[in-house]
């Protein structure tokens, strides 16, 4: 009786903490631009369709926002072309139907604009190598980079690649970045397709390598050049802007372990990925692995990342796309059962590819995300390699009752905006004091007036406490500010 009274209490205690839903938690969803997989599928050929074209956006975003995502990894950069007005590259065309056809707004800006409205994170997907076929590079005539710097770019297979073994290829890249982060209000930089060519042994790069090789292996030489891009990209991002997240999204193994292999598909020996070194130095701040893999291929590679993650974010990536039988055989256990182990295993959060497959509710993996495992919403998770000091509160939190019920919230700004940027949260609760440290209790982020309306969609779900806290922009939050017991009786009568 004694054991079978232990088995019940852990299987309940593993239940619940299976199903809690952590408070700090990054949930994202790439955002796919390319051949407009995801965004936009209306061109814009008229002034009205620029306004169509915005409210296609918007409705991915509203519905993201519903099921509680709070990161948007939005592609920016696909194979040398742009979803913003670049002084370095063409628009896309997929934006008009017409290459460099300027759709007469700026995406960019706009999906930033209402990323933060809906209290999510932008980040600024950037294709890095691939520059596309050779049909593609030539349709973009002299606004091409390889017209424009050809000593920086190779022709392989019939596809053109910027060459990481040039030591001008990171000043590139990171021209592109410096356009991104000075000129928008973006919360990160995400690297994709930032390796060679799967096992390309002939890929042409003899001539830099003779050049700069050093006495290294070839493999070793091409692990060094993709490092050393990334090191300058990471350092000179905080020398500008030091809260914007720089990330990537490798290869999902890293290489072998000791009793898992990686079937011939790896980061580390097949593109010459070495992100073990990446997160030792500290040049990432999140790493999204594509771990679009099942099983055994999945769970031990998991717990592979964790342990080199050197406390940065790594947040797996789920191939939700599989779900979709002409993708894939996956059914939506797997998915469930890989959120299970993620939150069991303490990581940082999940990201979903691709946004298509969650808002077509593919195999019901959208309701199951929503209602199963972001019932609740969630702060990004803090950054204290960057900063760990924790802003100041803010003061005078006053409530008044409105029309219709509503409630309208005021507070007096925290001293911490004189010196950085800052949001406030807003909780709730129907105890006093509202418990802060529950996901259940946010009703609100990143906002950044001194004021709040509250109004719940259905009067029984209404709340009576409330509290604010400050927080930064790497995620270090303030002690609450808790609205008076005193002040209650005042106005809720």
């Amino acid at each position: 009786m004694k054991r079978y009274s232990l088995f019940i209490f852990f299987l309940i205690t593993t239940i619940f903490l299976l199903n809690a839903q952590p408070k700090q938690e990054v949930r994202a969803a790439w955002l796919t631009t390319a051949y407009g997989m995801d965004w936009p599928r209306i061109k814009v050929r008229n002034p009205n369709d620029i306004k169509r074209q915005k409210e296609e956006l918007i409705e991915l975003l509203n519905q993201l926002q519903e099921a509680n995502f709070n990161t948007v990894l939005f592609q920016a950069r696909t194979r040398g072309t742009v979803f913003y007005p670049s002084k370095i590259e063409p628009f896309d065309a997929e934006l008009t139907g017409r290459k460099n056809g300027n759709p007469g707004y700026d995406p960019l800006s706009f999906v930033i604009e209402e990323c933060h409205k809906r209290g999510m994170e932008c980040h600024a997907w950037v294709v890095a190598i691939p520059l596309g076929s050779q049909t593609h590079v030539r349709s973009l005539g002299n606004r091409s980079i390889t017209n424009k710097r050809p000593a920086l770019c190779v022709n392989y297979k019939r596809h053109y690649y910027l060459n990481p073994g040039h030591p001008d290829t990171k000043f590139f890249l990171m021209s592109l970045v410096e356009e991104i982060i000075r000129n928008y209000d973006i919360d990160g930089v995400h690297f994709d397709y930032l390796r060679y060519p799967e096992r390309a042994a002939r890929f042409p790069d003899q001539k830099e390598f003779r050049k700069y090789g050093k006495g290294l292996s070839l493999d070793q030489w091409r692990k060094n050049n993709l490092t050393d891009i990334l090191r300058h990209i990471y350092r000179e991002t905080k020398r500008i802007k030091p809260w914007v997240k720089v990330s990537t999204s490798p290869v999902g193994k890293l290489k072998d372990t000791s009793r898992y292999s990686s079937k011939g598909w790896n980061a580390y020996d097949v593109v010459h990925q070495d992100v073990d070194q990446w997160l030792k130095e500290g040049i990432q701040d999140q790493i999204y692995p594509m771990m679009y893999f099942q099983g055994n291929n999945f769970f031990p590679f998991v717990l592979d990342w964790k342990e080199r993650s050197n406390n940065r974010h790594i947040v797996p990536g789920l191939g939700i796309y599989f779900l979709d039988p002409r993708e894939g055989n996956w059914t939506l256990d797997e998915i469930e059962r890989q959120m299970y182990f993620l939150r069991n295993h303490n990581l940082q959060g999940q990201a979903f590819y691709r946004t298509e497959f969650l808002i077509r509710n593919t195999q019901e993996v959208f309701t199951l995300i929503k209602n199963d495992f972001y019932e609740y919403p969630a702060l990004q998770p803090p950054m204290p390699w960057l900063k760990s000091e924790i802003p100041s509160p803010p003061s005078s939190l006053k409530a008044e009752r409105v029309k219709f019920g509503y409630t309208h919230l005021r507070w007096d700004s925290s001293p911490s905006t004189t010196h950085e940027d800052v949001f406030y949260v807003m909780y709730g609760s129907n105890q006093y004091p509202v418990d802060c440290s529950k996901a259940e209790h946010i009703i609100a982020q990143r906002l950044t007036d001194t004021e709040y309306i509250y109004a719940p969609i259905f009067p029984w779900e209404s709340v009576r406490f409330f509290a604010v806290t400050t927080i930064d922009r790497y995620g270090n939050e303030s002690e609450p500010i808790q609205l008076s017991p005193k002040l209650y009786n005042d106005w809720w009568r």
